[in-house]
């Protein structure tokens, strides 16, 4: 059951970039992250109303709700905003440094989460992918595409260190995996809201069907239901163990680039995403030989 929700859940995540990529199309960036997390976070209160769950964070526990919500929120704006620049199948390659950095930041942060050889080739191998899909170069890019890989990988570094905070100083709280959710919607809305202002004032937005479609993905089927998912496992798993599946999601994000937004998948793109596919999944092999 587990491995059925993780699958779904890099398929939920690899049309979620897709749609980023479309509502970008006439809603800037930043104000649409921030609309996302605002409607994710009243979804997720009505739920939480409804099946009777507690979604605040006790008085003590807020400072990591405010931490949460400033990784969270400083990530997703990279991520839609690097968008803008680059291709979500080139993109999608290099957020997902994300596993290798969970990884390597486990090791030296959390016990029983260790290196072992597997792991240590699975570093390298995904290294050695993301230098080629750094090294590729498609028709679709713009020459300005490099600010965008910059923001792709900066969110994939961000994730790995929201994922080692939830498994260091909020798994053995009283904080349940829903409460975190909210946190991280509710907390990044001031800081993504302050970024719409500060970067995005005077900017047109004429939303078009498409665009308001693909915000309306977003805020329900990615930020509500995808993460639902997501904040369970996490709370459940080692933090590198829970990636034994992650490497569906840039496939899947990849794939859907091209039949979607007809975006240029060269030679060097696929093999990009295989050499970080099997790091992906040398990271993950289970192994009892630690180093």
């Amino acid at each position: 059951m587990d491995s059925l929700l993780l699958v779904m859940f890099c398929l939920i995540v690899g049309g979620g970039t897709v749609s980023i990529k479309l509502s970008n199309l006439s809603i800037p960036p930043i104000l649409a992250v921030t609309i996302r997390s605002v409607v994710a976070s009243c979804l997720l209160w009505l739920w939480a109303r409804a099946q009777n769950i507690q979604v605040g964070l006790p008085f003590g526990q807020r400072k990591h709700g405010v931490a949460l919500g400033f990784l969270f929120g400083v990530q997703f704006l990279l991520l839609y905003w690097g968008l803008e620049f680059t291709d979500v199948s080139r993109g999608i390659i290099l957020v997902f440094c994300q596993p290798l950095a969970t990884a390597l930041l486990a090791h030296f942060t959390l016990p029983g989460d260790r290196l072992y050889f597997a792991k240590v080739a699975g570093l390298v191998v995904s290294f050695v992918g993301l230098i080629i899909v750094f090294g590729s170069r498609s028709p679709t890019l713009g020459e300005r595409h490099w600010i965008g890989d910059t923001m792709m990988l900066t969110t994939g570094l961000l994730w790995a260190v929201n994922n080692i905070y939830i498994k260091k100083f909020v798994e053995n709280t009283s904080i349940t995996y829903f409460q975190t959710l909210f946190a991280h919607h509710f907390f990044s809305i001031p800081l993504l809201a302050c970024g719409a202002v500060a970067f995005e004032w005077g900017r047109e937005v004429s939303p078009q069907p498409v665009a308001i479609g693909a915000l309306a993905y977003q805020c329900v089927i990615h930020a509500f239901v995808g993460y639902l998912v997501w904040f369970r496992l996490l709370h459940s798993y080692q933090a590198s163990r829970l990636v034994s599946y992650i490497f569906l999601t840039p496939v899947f994000s990849v794939i859907l680039g091209g039949l979607i937004l007809g975006e240029s998948l060269t030679l060097s793109l696929w093999m990009g995403l295989a050499f970080v596919a099997a790091g992906i999944y040398l990271v993950n092999r289970p192994n009892s030989a630690e180093v």
